[in-house]
């Protein structure tokens, strides 16, 4: 289901972001001139509704927040909304489909969402894609200048943007040890506090290699502090669900 409304987000995206991208990624296949606008618009409309197809199929408790982010990932492409132009709009309705939704609709697969554990868990990771997200306007600054998009790099520059976001790649992870510590998790206690020292050191050695030349982010896509960003999320994921198949001590 989240793999393919990704598909579908990431095709509106390109959809309605085509002359900015004649000018950031010129070999994607629209402004390249391999895919026909309709070819994508058949894509990303099978996508989006396959997904959403999948999530009811799961249950409706899935289906809303799959329903949620379709909503919120439109509002970041699609005019009149289109969040995408504004940074700290845009880092919203990047992190809360991404960063908050999707683990709650993977809990709602054996649990009710209808409780605080889901949403308190989720939280740190809503605010770290909250501030990664702006990692990836740093190669666009180009053509979203010529597209009117003031991303946080446009506005504030990229070492000053860098600095902006550097927070939220360390401290986010903190509130897993705070909520545990109060009860309200399900889970062994002491992992959770493991990962909340362990992701601070991932999320710091990060902002180390963001910081220590900030400028590298603006000359291409494939920053290593992206794809070590990418990793925190899948390894996040993973310890998380490990965590919850642990029994818990009395």
């Amino acid at each position: 289901m989240a793999a393919v409304m990704n598909i579908g987000s990431n095709g509106l995206n390109q959809i309605f972001d085509l002359e900015i991208d004649r000018i950031n990624k010129a070999a994607r296949p629209l402004p390249s001139n391999r895919m026909s606008l309709s070819e994508a618009w058949i894509v990303t409309a099978a996508s989006i509704g396959l997904g959403l197809l999948l999530a009811w199929w799961i249950n409706l408790e899935c289906l809303a927040m799959a329903a949620a982010a379709a909503f919120l990932t439109a509002c970041y492409s699609v005019p009149p909304a289109r969040t995408k132009r504004w940074g700290l709009l845009a880092g919203l309705t990047i992190a809360i489909p991404r960063g908050l939704l999707l683990p709650i609709a993977g809990w709602s697969t054996v649990k009710s969402v209808q409780t605080a554990e889901p949403w308190l868990l989720s939280l740190p990771l809503g605010l770290f894609v909250f501030g990664a997200s702006a990692t990836k306007d740093f190669s666009d600054m180009e053509g979203d200048r010529a597209g009117n998009c003031k991303t946080l790099p446009v506005r504030f520059g990229v070492r000053k943007t860098a600095v902006i976001i550097s927070p939220f790649f360390v401290l986010p992870f903190f509130l897993w040890a705070w909520f545990a510590w109060k009860g309200h998790f399900s889970a062994p206690p002491a992992g959770l506090y493991g990962l909340s020292i362990l992701f601070p050191i991932l999320g710091g050695y990060t902002d180390f290699r963001i910081l220590q030349r900030p400028e590298e982010l603006s000359r291409g896509e494939n920053h290593i502090s992206w794809k070590l960003i990418y990793l925190m999320m899948l390894f996040a994921y993973a310890g998380l669900a490990v965590l919850y198949l642990l029994p818990r001590q009395a």
